[in-house]
């Protein structure tokens, strides 16, 4: 089973910057997109960010312009670089990933990393 490991989350004042990694402890299936979630307290887990393996990004509209999403397909990571964070971008923020066993897809998460944006 590969698993993902996400990191640099933290505690940020509004207007602030953080960089999250998601490192992947194999190989996982470059051809399918990594993704980027986050999940607020009483709220649902929703997609921020996405990334194929070529480079096309897709966003949540309420981050566009203020988070960039990429990847290094060499070291099976994936990054979020979130600049003029706000109140309301705190949230566990998880990755995902696809990966092969048994030639069978698999869809694997990490276990989050906390974001929390102080006004």
């Amino acid at each position: 089973q590969v698993q993902l490991v996400e990191s640099g989350g933290g505690l940020v004042q509004a207007g602030g910057s953080l960089r999250l990694s998601c490192a992947a402890s194999g190989s996982i299936l470059s051809s399918n997109p990594m993704g980027w979630y986050r999940q607020a307290p009483g709220k649902q887990r929703e997609l921020v960010a996405s990334i194929t393996k070529g480079g096309i990004t897709n966003y949540v509209d309420s981050v566009k312009g203020r988070f960039t999403i990429s990847r290094d397909n060499a070291k099976n990571t994936a990054y979020l670089q979130m600049n003029s964070l706000k109140p309301e971008d705190t949230a566990v923020y998880y990755c995902n990933a696809y990966y092969i066993s048994a030639n069978v897809p698999l869809l694997s998460w990490g276990q989050g990393t906390q974001v929390t944006v102080s006004s």
